[in-house]
């Protein structure tokens, strides 16, 4: 095989492997399923528009057991977890 020949297979290849890493956009019954297996419910995991990559993990104090299961779930799925469990609102005056 000549050089260009093997070039263009692996550039081909590299194309073709990049595109199965690009996360995609879960629908909202796919991130309350994973929620619900978890033990979580239902709109406590988001997914960004903007920001494909992160999964979003919306929950006051979750358990080292909810991060774990939500954890393992993004990973499978490409995903990096965020956790936002401090929840504070500025007090109305």
């Amino acid at each position: 095989m000549s050089r260009l020949g093997f070039r263009i297979i692996l550039m081909a290849s590299v194309l073709a492997l990049s595109a199965c890493a690009t996360p995609r956009m879960h629908s909202e019954d796919e991130l309350n399923s994973a929620s619900l297996a978890c033990g979580l419910t239902y709109g406590e995991l988001i997914q960004d528009e903007e920001a494909k990559k992160l999964l979003i993990l919306f929950r006051a104090k979750p358990t080292p057991e909810h991060r774990r299961c939500v954890y393992d779930w993004a990973r499978k799925q490409h995903l990096k977890l965020v956790v936002i469990d401090a929840i504070n609102f500025p007090e109305e005056k």
